[in-house]
């Protein structure tokens, strides 16, 4: 598995486009996750928006082809597959197929948003030998408002780190200038106290 953080901090757009790829044949890097990430180091100008937008956006279609190829090539034999028996059973199968015969192209719109039932829903668009052309497209559509979405919560969330740091700096000036007071009150509080206390020469 790549060093993540040495991979975004070196090869940025690179990084972002390997854990999309990552996240979609299953390894523990999540789409959602990867494009708010996106977001936030646009937000710090870390990259640019449109090449960021780019590489991301064909990096999170090519993971859903990915998965909707792995339907295609093990058809329903995928559910009895050691590997993805337990993303994929023989009971959600049925009822997925159910649903592709009523919305079909719909489904896939829907289902890029569903978090716990997409790679259920590409995997079955997959076994029910869906048009590569449909899904792709379907999917490309439904796949621009996740990332507006997701990229947006990214550049907000760091948008608003950076203010927070800002008053956090301009809290901690206030606060050096008022301790200055204090002391300096202090210290002439002192003085006069010290002086009114004194006895008056003979």
């Amino acid at each position: 598995m790549p060093d993540v953080s040495a991979l975004i901090a070196h090869f940025p757009y690179f990084g972002l486009f390997v854990l999309l790829v990552l996240g979609g044949i299953g390894l523990p890097f999540p789409e959602d996750t990867t494009l708010i990430l996106t977001g936030f180091l646009i937000s710090h100008r870390v990259i640019r928006v449109f090449p960021a937008i780019i590489v991301v956006y064909i990096g999170a279609l090519i993971a859903d082809v990915l998965i909707f190829a792995v339907g295609r090539k093990y058809g329903r034999r995928i559910v009895d597959h050691p590997r993805f028996q337990r993303l994929l059973t023989r009971e959600r199968l049925f009822s997925l197929e159910e649903r592709f015969k009523k919305q079909g192209v719909i489904l896939i719109l829907a289902g890029r948003h569903l978090i716990g039932l997409r790679a259920q829903i590409f995997l079955a668009a997959g076994v029910m030998k869906m048009s590569v052309v449909a899904f792709i497209l379907a999917d490309a559509c439904s796949l621009t408002l996740t990332i507006a979405l997701m990229v947006g919560v990214g550049i907000l969330g760091g948008n608003s780190l950076q203010i927070i740091e800002k008053d956090v700096r301009h809290i901690e000036h206030v606060a050096i200038f008022l301790a200055f007071l204090v002391f300096v009150a202090y210290l002439v509080r002192r003085y006069f106290s010290s002086w009114r206390g004194r006895k008056p020469a003979k």
